[in-house]
């Protein structure tokens, strides 16, 4: 046999990796756009900090609330069968971004942000332990890094083109809209509004086809994949590094959107520039370029860094990055927060893949555990939205300091698995 030639089924996992590395691009194109929903449906729906912040909240409690009944699917069915759910519910919750725009209603599109987000949190939950499981468990922060620096490409595509669409720029102060009359008024938060019909109705095109695609093409098996049975099984939480993973993934989420989401009224306060000014010098698209750049650099760098020592060192530089923005009000301040997302980039997968290892047959439950700590995105800025309200946005910002300092704890110490490890099964031969 010819050594460079592969086998059928090294062909087969070798296909199967690229269609799944597809969903960290295309969750992407949801969870990066609310950063400019957060500005935008504050005008469209004359929304304050703290009511913008719901908008976060409607995303990321699906996380909480789905994760669990997606484990419950895979457990009984397949990944295969979870990522077809996720998609077909995301479809259906772009979707319904076109008749929340004509009626505009916000308690519409928080109802579709949340089904949306609920066929994400299926992807999620399935996406991040096939991709572990997909090849060498050694290397599995490697190819889990290496699958979300797509979704890295995701935000950067969401911000530089479909932001554009959706950020018009127009701006008018609470004196000016009062002076309007009533149907200019109306006229106005119309075109605001509708803004997000097209790039939403694309989005869900997008994700329409890629379940049909998945649901024809055949998918390798994973040994002992299909369970009828499901039990939550807290006892998984008896593995230390799993539980400190959770919670550090609790308050890594919570700190990554506040940073993208709240970036926006943080450069306008601090710097006083402009919404058009912003959307004219790409700061936002930078902003998750610099995510994409560290996520790929970050990926480099563990050939030869251990992750733990990796996500150490990015959670001081974000902590000494965010002491700045709190202190200092200046244009410097809109690349500190560059920084931040550079650092941020490496932490989501290798948390994951850290608090993940050995659990052996509970790599599932552990995943849906894993996966419900993202509710920090819902729950943390309420309280960053609270303080913005009540003090100022750039104040808020110590709350994802604090969030970093546990990152820091959990690359530190955390992460160490003082049991004795259970050796995972390999689907490559």
């Amino acid at each position: 046999m010819n050594p460079t030639t592969q086998s059928p089924k090294t062909q087969k996992t070798g296909f199967a990796f690229a269609l799944v590395v597809t969903l960290f691009f295309l969750w992407a194109l949801t969870s990066n756009l609310l950063s400019t929903l957060i500005p935008h449906l504050r005008k469209a729906c004359r929304l304050d900090y703290l009511q913008s912040t719901l908008i976060d909240f409607a995303y990321w409690t699906a996380y909480f609330v789905m994760a669990i009944p997606a484990a419950m699917v895979m457990r009984k069915y397949s990944y295969k069968t979870g990522i077809i759910c996720g998609l077909v519910i995301a479809t259906i919750g772009s979707g319904l971004f076109y008749p929340a725009a004509e009626v505009r209603q916000f308690g519409l599109f928080l109802s579709a942000l949340f089904l949306m987000a609920s066929g994400m949190a299926f992807l999620e939950t399935a996406a991040n332990p096939y991709i572990t499981i997909l090849g060498k468990p050694e290397t599995s922060s490697q190819r889990l890094n290496f699958a979300q620096a797509f979704n890295g490409l995701g935000a950067f595509v969401a911000t530089f083109f479909l932001s554009k669409m959706i950020l018009s720029g127009v701006e008018y102060t609470p004196e000016q809209l009062n002076a309007m009359s009533p149907a200019d008024l109306e006229k106005y938060l119309s075109f605001e509004a509708t803004r997000v019909q097209l790039p939403y109705l694309g989005i869900a095109i997008v994700l329409l086809l890629v379940a049909v695609l998945f649901y024809v093409v055949k998918m390798p098996d994973v040994p002992e994949e299909k369970d009828s049975s499901f039990k939550l099984e807290f006892s998984v939480f008896k593995r230390k590094h799993f539980t400190h993973g959770v919670i550090a993934q609790f308050f890594y989420v919570g700190a990554q959107v506040c940073i993208s989401s709240l970036f926006i009224p943080y450069v306008r306060y601090t710097t006083n520039i402009s919404e058009q000014t912003i959307n004219d010098n790409h700061y936002l698209g930078y902003l998750l370029l610099c995510f994409m750049v560290g996520r790929y650099f970050g990926t480099f760098l563990m050939r030869k860094v251990k992750p733990n020592y990796l996500l150490t060192i990015y959670a001081v530089c974000n902590i000494l990055l965010l002491a700045y923005c709190v202190m200092v009000a200046s244009r410097f301040g809109i690349y500190a927060m560059m920084g931040v997302e550079f650092f941020m980039s490496i932490m989501f997968p290798t948390i994951f893949a850290l608090g993940i290892k050995d659990l052996g047959n509970k790599t599932k439950v552990g995943s849906s555990f894993m996966v419900m700590s993202i509710v920090g995105g819902a729950l943390i800025p309420l309280l960053v939205g609270y303080i913005a309200k009540h003090v100022n946005i750039q104040i808020a910002y110590v709350v994802p300091l604090v969030c970093f300092l546990y990152v820091f704890y959990y690359g530190w110490k955390g992460y160490i698995v003082e049991e004795k490890p259970v050796v995972a099964r390999e689907l490559v031969a």
